[in-house]
């Protein structure tokens, strides 16, 4: 995806490599990281909230929203018991 790459470089490498300078610059791109997806779960969790609407159109978007959040939830509980 386009945008992933965008952010990539915006960002850089997150994963350590075990040099201690390089390894703080990559911290603190995994911080940046984790902000941004804090951001955008947050307004998924709010559109998610829509899944009951009666509006075709508004209720879709709930639905696709409340589907990625429980596939979340379902994804880090299963990392959590690895």
């Amino acid at each position: 995806m386009e945008i992933i790459d965008v952010i990539n470089k915006l960002i850089g490498p997150i994963h350590p490599v075990g040099e201690t300078n390089e390894d703080n610059k990559r911290y603190k791109n995994l911080e940046e990281i984790i902000y941004i997806m804090e951001q955008f779960h947050t307004e998924i969790m709010d559109v998610a909230n829509y899944k009951n609407r009666t509006e075709y159109s508004i209720k879709r978007a709930g639905e696709l929203a409340a589907a990625y959040i429980e596939n979340l939830s379902e994804t880090l509980e299963e990392a959590d018991n690895a």
